[in-house]
């Protein structure tokens, strides 16, 4: 998909700030400091739209990024994080479920991995939920360029059997250093739109 037009129109808290309409929307979940927005600016063509950052927990809210005026990219809080108090985890754990399990515009989550580690606990407690809830499930299995090509498969099949990897969800290898998988990414989330 050839991004045009990709602006943050809303951080939302609550399901009342959630942006009305019917547009499709792909939620992007995973750690604290995965690649959730290199992910983000590398699909969109963009250096900054989602503000990147050295120190995990940067993300508190769900932001809503509209994408040529035909869908929604949700960032939503990265999970496993210490540093941030367990009230302020249950609160997000909350407006993260609340989000997910009720948002009938959402399409597919897109749980971001680090290929070059097995899927931590808390990816593993992630894509149960989803599956628990019948949400489609995208991995995107990042950082691949840390990784030579020909360990790629071996890292794969260990990121699969970690998260007990249903076939019928899309996994696609990814990195926003050199854009591979890109094409393919973007190819899934469109199949999705139209379902």
């Amino acid at each position: 998909m050839k991004v045009t037009s990709a602006d943050i129109v809303i951080s939302a808290v609550r399901p009342s700030q959630y942006p009305e309409g019917a547009l499709p929307e792909f939620a992007l979940a995973g750690r604290s400091n995965v690649g959730k927005s290199s992910f983000i600016n590398k699909m969109l063509n963009r250096k900054a739209l989602a503000r990147t950052s050295s120190k995990p927990g940067k993300t508190q809210t769900l932001n809503f990024f509209i994408i040529n005026e035909i869908l929604y990219f949700v960032d939503v809080p990265g999970y496993g994080y210490a540093k941030v108090s367990k009230t302020e985890r249950a609160a997000w754990g909350k407006m993260i479920e609340t989000y997910i399990t009720s948002r009938e515009q959402l399409k597919a989550v897109l749980l971001i991995v680090d290929l070059r580690h097995p899927p931590s606990a808390d990816d593993k407690m992630m894509y149960d939920f989803l599956k628990h809830y019948h949400i489609p499930v995208i991995v995107i299995a990042t950082k691949a360029d840390k990784i030579p090509k020909s360990k790629w498969q071996k890292h794969l099949k260990i990121v699969k059997e970690t998260l007990e990897f249903d076939p019928d969800d899309a996994i696609v290898l990814f990195s926003s250093e050199t854009g591979e998988g890109k094409d393919k990414a973007w190819s899934i989330i469109q199949a999705y739109m139209n379902k």
